[in-house]
């Protein structure tokens, strides 16, 4: 699995102008809860061997970012947490023992 950094509220932003839903994965690399959902994650993404990306948030280097998502799609902080976005809106999110790939698939178009 290819995981593309996410490091500004610009490049948020230049997301939520494209057409279609993104996958985003806050992730706390002080929580071991955190870790055991991304590695999970990741090892369902590969078994799929679905061509989507997800954007990986290191929740501790850029809080400010984290903080914008749960303003701008009005949205509760969790860690670890997974969100479809797309464009205004929050399609989907899930914390901690509810990160599932499954569940994220149905709002998610190739």
């Amino acid at each position: 699995m290819y995981w593309e950094n996410l490091s500004s509220v610009e490049q948020l932003e230049q997301l939520a102008q494209q057409d279609r839903a993104f996958i985003v994965f806050k992730h706390s690399t002080r929580c071991s809860v955190s870790n055991m959902a991304k590695r999970n994650l990741a090892m369902d993404f590969d078994s799929t061997q679905l061509d989507v990306p997800v954007y990986y948030l290191d929740l501790i280097a850029l809080r400010e970012v984290s903080n914008y998502i749960s303003s701008r799609w009005n949205i509760q902080h969790e860690s670890p947490q997974i969100l479809v976005l797309k464009a205004d809106s929050c399609l989907y999110d899930a914390s901690h023992s509810d990160i599932e790939l499954d569940a994220v698939l149905p709002f998610i178009s190739e």
